[in-house]
């Protein structure tokens, strides 16, 4: 009786959407599995595998996977389609998933029965002849992803392009929750180190939990590379949220909020906070407050004013560690002084050994401790060549750490620029205030 639901509820959906054409100036035919467009109006080049079909069940008339809210929930499972690209459009089980062993959260309701071998992770290819030769000022990986539900199923994944880790979006992943299960978009903005691998002729996405045993399915619609955004044309829409004490329910006025793509904005008096034109898609907020451990939540962006309030709990339950004889809570950021560089250049100087090393014995000491290393500079000279400068210092920085024996999950690095001063730029000393590498607790 249960499979015959699951058929006709399969039926009834590729009936009511999947048969559906539409092609589109960003991504053509949305029925094609590879698709490659030159200066289309979202970007100089689009690169996608996979068709637009939400995993073969249809997208509603009218709505736009790439504008639009998380999908209604659907069933699970169903029989994947031979013809759709490897890793699309198909249950996908964790390679460390074995039904015959206790998860460690549960199940997500068919994963102990589910064919492993038919559910293997399988890496997604996009072909990348029409990049060779091309100039890479900015890239960003969209996939369409379903039933991603890390935090409730203790799963851990990881993300690698071209087998290398790609730490940015594994801290997305593994706070979704896409029980329903639901799908949804999300956009990832590729660090300048993996550029070189875009003048490779395949760019090989792979998604997997190597470790947990959790049984967790997931799926993936499609998977789609944009370089040289144009960022006037991309959908965006606002992010509107409350942050609440977990305990009294009571409003926190004062906490920062932040995004990757909009910075920091702080609640009201009635623990609300507003953030405008944020690309369309899930987005990851990092929440901070006075007496509170830190906070994560995840917006649900649509076009405009259609996405959800996010509700965010925080609890007062604060750890903190010792850094340099000083105590140090989750949230907090260190200027971590004498990390030295030759004006104009990303190269370590040997002196700033002395003060990575600290950092490397902290985290040894604390090893749940999990680091974002930002990189500031002053306004001087282009913003976007500071940007750049700013994250291939830390980059080296945290590679220096990692080669100590910290795991590279535990390091996020980001180039900040300008953007975010510590003081005015109208002085030397301000300027001399904003030339500098912070360390911020994410976890402990």
């Amino acid at each position: 009786m249960k499979n015959i639901f699951f058929l006709a509820f399969f039926i009834f959906f590729i009936e009511a959407g999947a048969s559906a054409q539409t092609i589109t100036p960003n991504d053509g035919s949305w029925s094609k599995m590879t698709v490659s467009l030159k200066n289309t109006p979202e970007a100089a080049y689009m690169i996608r595998t996979g068709d637009v079909d939400n995993l073969g069940f249809g997208f509603p008339e009218g709505f736009d996977p790439f504008c639009g809210r998380s999908t209604d929930a659907h069933s699970y499972p169903w029989e994947p389609n031979t013809a759709d690209a490897p890793g699309t459009d198909r249950i996908l089980l964790p390679s460390s998933c074995n039904p015959n062993k206790l998860a460690p959260c549960g199940a997500d309701g068919y994963s102990g029965s589910y064919g492993v071998l038919n559910t293997k992770p399988a890496p997604i290819n996009l072909p990348l002849d029409i990049l060779k030769g091309a100039e890479i000022k900015n890239a960003f990986l969209q996939l369409f992803i379903d039933d991603f539900q890390a935090p409730e199923l203790c799963s851990r994944f990881q993300m690698t392009l071209n087998g290398k880790r790609f730490i940015e979006a594994e801290k997305l992943l593994n706070v979704v929750n896409q029980t329903g299960p639901i799908g949804k978009l999300i956009t990832l903005a590729i660090p300048e180190e993996f550029y070189p691998m875009l003048q490779e002729p395949i760019l090989r996405v792979y998604i997997d939990d190597p470790v947990t045993n959790a049984a967790d399915g997931y799926a993936i619609d499609f998977v789609k590379l944009i370089v040289n955004r144009n960022a006037a044309a991309v959908c965006k829409g606002n992010i509107r949220g409350v942050v609440v004490d977990n305990e009294t329910g009571e409003p926190i006025t004062g906490a920062k909020v932040e995004n990757t793509a909009k910075g920091i904005v702080t609640t009201d008096a009635e623990g609300r906070f507003e953030m405008q034109d944020i690309p369309a898609g899930l987005e990851i907020l990092w929440v901070s407050a006075n007496g509170y451990a830190n906070a994560s939540a995840v917006a649900d962006v649509a076009k405009g004013d259609e996405g959800d309030e996010v509700s965010i709990l925080m609890s007062k339950t604060i750890k903190k560690a010792t850094y340099e004889g000083k105590d140090i809570r989750e949230g907090e950021s260190l200027v971590i002084n004498n990390i030295l560089f030759d004006q104009g250049r990303a190269d370590l100087r040997p002196e700033s050994h002395t003060e990575l090393n600290k950092i490397v014995a902290f985290m040894r000491e604390n090893p749940d401790v999990e680091i974002e290393l930002s990189g500031h500079t002053s306004a001087e000279g282009d913003a976007g060549f500071n940007r750049s400068l700013s994250y291939k210092r830390v980059k080296n920085c945290k590679e220096y750490i990692v080669s100590n024996g910290i795991t590279t999950d535990r390091i996020l690095a980001v180039g900040y620029g300008p953007d975010r001063p510590a003081a005015p730029n109208n002085t030397e000393a301000g300027r001399v205030q904003n030339r500098r590498v912070e360390m911020r607790i994410l976890k402990l």
